[in-house]
């Protein structure tokens, strides 16, 4: 994840910068139930309104929470599937924080009223993110339901009236970029604390429809339009956070604006950039999915790095038996093609490896969703492109 109001910050209140430091456990996104309310385009679990068996129970739940902690994982971020669908899961958020971690809500929004809120509110939910692909004929055509743009608009305003910190999840492609000015202004207007830009990246129905992926262009529009929105606020005292995920080149992409418009500031930024080090899959982010199984993160559903009904969380992620965890955890990474030769591969570690692996068959080629051009990342020279498979739909655990 790319917090980018940290970074804009650095611009007028620099603080020093050192090596990368890890914190002592990951992330952990944890799919706690597959079933949906919704079917939308972009759903990494394809998840659908029915019952999904073999999932974990709350017996299995506390378990693996309990491990969690002994681990050190600092962070969970409850989600699904649509995670008000689990009828235990203000039993889990009680406990989760009780026993001190930091817990967040992904929801898309549509099972919150005025009927539940208060429940929400008293479960002390450190922030709760609600996903909006962008105005109302917009939203329903992702989503595939007409109303649900005004369900989840309604939730991102009770959680702020609750006092609730909550954020507008968006997730880009081609065809809801003309909405993100209005995005923007209406997390202004409507006094919303947090916007998550997502990259599409390419697992579940978001493989299936890439081809609709933003171009390179449209990304870099969506980008500069962040920067000066981000860039803004601040100049104005007002405070809202702003982050991306899923292109870690938004980093060196974010480097070059800065050389651009403060070029004094350069430096500074790029020493930061070095120290947040890109990518984070297998090391500082991980998944565990509605069965129980591990994955490097929440676009790696096809690969199973083993299940925590058989083996601890703790230790299936300090593995590196598995070759794809020795590679994410390699410091260095081995990344093939532009992105090995970036003269920026500090900053961006390589970025996503989910789109190498999808679109090449091989997770340690160049990432072709980066955007940046081979002049702008220092590379020269005549080169092979890599060589993309045709459109085809993932395995998906099930």
């Amino acid at each position: 994840m790319f917090r980018l109001s940290q970074f804009m910050q650095e611009l007028d209140t620099p603080t020093p910068a050192g090596p990368r430091r890890n914190p002592p456990g990951p992330v952990v996104i944890w799919n706690l139930i597959r079933r949906c309310n919704l079917t939308c385009q972009h759903c990494y679990s394809v998840s659908a309104d029915i019952d999904f068996p073999g999932e974990l129970n709350t017996a299995d739940v506390f378990k693996v929470m309990d491990d969690l902690k002994a681990f050190h994982v600092p962070v969970l971020i409850l989600s699904g599937g649509e995670p008000l669908l689990r009828a235990d899961i203000f039993d889990i958020a009680r406990r989760a924080k009780d026993m001190g971690f930091y817990v967040a809500l992904s929801t898309n929004g549509t099972l919150i009223d005025a009927g539940n809120i208060g429940r929400i509110a008293a479960m002390g939910f450190d922030y709760v993110g609600i996903s909006l692909d962008g105005r109302r004929d917009t939203h329903d055509g992702f989503r595939r339901r007409v109303g649900a743009f005004g369900q989840s608009l309604a939730a991102l305003k009770l959680c702020r009236d609750a006092g609730i910190k909550v954020g507008v999840r968006f997730t880009l492609t081609e065809n809801n970029f003309q909405d993100l000015p209005w995005l923007l202004d209406m997390i202004e207007e409507e006094g919303i604390d947090k916007f998550y830009l997502s990259h599409l990246n390419y697992a579940g129905r978001g493989n299936i429809n890439r081809k609709h992926d933003a171009v390179l262009a449209t990304t870099r529009r969506a980008m500069d339009l962040l920067f000066e929105t981000c860039l803004d606020y601040q100049q104005r005292g007002l405070h809202r956070e702003f982050v991306t995920g899923n292109n870690d080149a938004d980093g060196v992409y974010f480097l070059n604006w800065v050389e651009r418009r403060f070029p004094g500031k350069a430096a500074h930024i790029r020493a930061k950039l070095q120290q947040w080090g890109g990518n984070a899959s297998g090391v500082n982010v991980a998944n565990i999915d509605n069965l129980g199984n591990v994955h490097p993160d929440t676009y790696w559903w096809d690969y199973t790095l083993g299940n925590v009904r058989e083996r601890p969380f703790s230790a299936i992620w300090r593995d590196v038996s598995d070759p794809v965890m020795a590679g994410l955890k390699a410091s260095p990474r081995s990344i093939k093609g532009r992105c090995g030769e970036c003269a920026h591969f500090a900053i961006c570690g390589g970025n996503t490896r989910t789109r190498a692996r999808q679109l090449t068959g091989d997770p340690w080629e160049e990432d072709p969703g980066c955007y940046l051009d081979d002049a702008e990342i220092g590379v020269v020279g005549e080169r092979e492109r890599v060589k993309l498979k045709p459109y085809t739909r993932i395995k998906v655990v099930s």
